[in-house]
């Protein structure tokens, strides 16, 4: 299992989760700086992997990084930042990328967010470099909730499902978050090691292991295309 921004927050402790499970995890940081926030996980037999999901040429790096480890029974994209000129690098081009690069595995996570429901059906003016500020979060994550549509619908051999998490007490949702830490995280895990029924399924839209409706964007083939498209595009890798 392969981890995106494990070193806090429900990556951190979706990777506690799995080790404790009995499963080989191999865990991210964004730099050398960081590995002493996996440092307790890496005791646990993690695998460490490091890079900058705001730098392109790090993204590639991290993928070459997990290919020479082997192939990943699942990889859930858990990184995320809620603001700033790099916020659709990190929140989908890194993704979008990690996903054509990494040898395929048989399932793959998303995390979102309920605010996607909020975010806008349009790629016009979207600056995909982190060069300056376009889009916001709610953008972010509707691109991201669709992407892990698309995927489902592209590559039939692999289990596609993006995650709602909840608003929960981790850096990014605050201390006061009214959310489950924990519920936060199963979700990941289940999707990511379970042979139940319900999550031997793809192209969802989860929230505490329960379905629900996404924003009607994100299972509209044509937009799922233009999206696709405008990534290949933009970072010159199509989605095999």
């Amino acid at each position: 299992m392969f981890i995106t921004g494990s070193a806090d927050g429900l990556g951190h402790a979706a990777a506690g989760t799995l080790l404790a499970e009995g499963h080989e995890v191999i865990v991210h940081v964004r730099s050398q700086a960081r590995l002493p926030a996996v440092a307790a996980l890496v005791d646990q037999g993690a695998i460490a992997t490091i890079g900058d999901l705001s730098d392109v040429g790090q993204i590639r790096d991290l993928a070459r990084q997990v290919n020479a480890i082997g192939g990943m029974d699942a990889v859930i994209h858990n990184a995320g930042v809620i603001s700033g000129a790099q916020l659709l690098v990190v929140n989908v081009v890194a993704p979008y990328l990690l996903t054509a690069l990494i040898r395929r595995p048989r399932r793959l996570i998303y995390l979102s967010s309920s605010m996607h429901t909020g975010g806008r059906a349009s790629l016009a003016g979207m600056d995909w470099t982190g060069r300056s500020a376009t889009g916001g979060y709610a953008d972010s994550k509707l691109f991201l909730t669709t992407l892990a549509a698309a995927v489902a619908r592209r590559w039939p051999d692999v289990y596609s499902n993006a995650v709602d998490p909840g608003w929960v007490p981790t850096k990014m949702g605050g201390p006061d978050a009214p959310d489950d830490l924990r519920l936060g995280h199963l979700t990941q895990a289940w999707l990511a090691t379970s042979e139940d029924p319900e999550a031997l399924t793809s192209g969802g839209y989860w929230y505490h292991q329960q379905r629900r409706k996404p924003h009607p964007a994100v299972h509209d083939t044509g937009f799922q295309q233009r999206l696709l498209a405008e990534l290949a595009r933009a970072t010159g890798t199509g989605l095999p």
